[in-house]
């Protein structure tokens, strides 16, 4: 077994483990490898490995990295995880198969409007500010409602929520609230969790956990 293969093997190990005791079927949850900033050569090792699920932020370097990738790996989907401008739509909406940052209405007309001109729909994950961080995006909790509802009637599939906790906080109490509120709002999806949370994230109702360092680093 390559190292990144055991990598990757410890991964799904901790997320079978965490999804047992909160009686959870392990196959429910999504490993998405944060691949942004990562050479072309290590994704390779680890699409070798099975892995399927790419995070990306940046439009650009998926322009520059993927081409070749998936043209030899039909069956690979790419997640965007970045916060994404609305002059960035257009390209978004071609080469992702679920964006991860929908935070705001202006963007989610973009995206839309694009989507319908490229007749491509990727899923689209509503970001929540759960910290309530200015520095980060992602929309007010009172906000939600709204911004869900207009996913709903817009062309593209409602996916979930997303929140990243605040980095100097105990993360559990941040995913309990955003299940709690997944669940008011009537949402399935939850894109919770990275490399530092995610056992704690699989174990609150994470559906889609974003891991990155423990992936490509020993």
């Amino acid at each position: 077994m390559s190292r990144a293969a055991a990598r990757r093997q410890r991964i799904l190990d901790a997320i079978a483990r965490s999804a047992a005791l909160a009686r959870r079927d392990p196959g429910d949850i999504r490993l998405i490898a944060v691949s942004k900033g990562r050479a072309a050569g290590q994704i390779e090792e680890l699409i070798t490995a099975g892995q399927r699920d790419f995070g990306e932020s940046r439009v650009q370097e998926v322009r520059e990295k993927w081409p070749s990738l998936l043209a030899r790996n039909a069956d690979l989907r790419l997640h965007g995880i970045g916060r994404l401008q609305s002059n960035k739509a257009a390209e978004a909406v071609k080469v992702f198969d679920a964006i991860h940052s929908l935070d705001r209405p202006s963007l989610l007309d973009a995206l839309a409007s694009e989507a319908v001109k490229a007749d491509r729909f990727p899923a689209v994950y509503v970001q929540v500010n759960i910290g309530d961080e200015e520095q980060k995006g992602g929309c007010a909790i009172g906000k939600i409602d709204e911004l869900v509802a207009a996913v709903r009637t817009s062309p593209l599939p409602l996916a979930g929520l997303m929140a990243i906790p605040p980095l100097d906080a105990e993360p559990s109490p941040f995913f309990a609230l955003l299940a709690k509120l997944a669940r008011r709002h009537d949402v399935e999806g939850l894109s919770i969790g990275m490399s530092r949370d995610f056992e704690e994230a699989v174990m609150l109702g994470a559906t889609a956990v974003r891991v990155g360092t423990a992936l490509f680093e020993d």
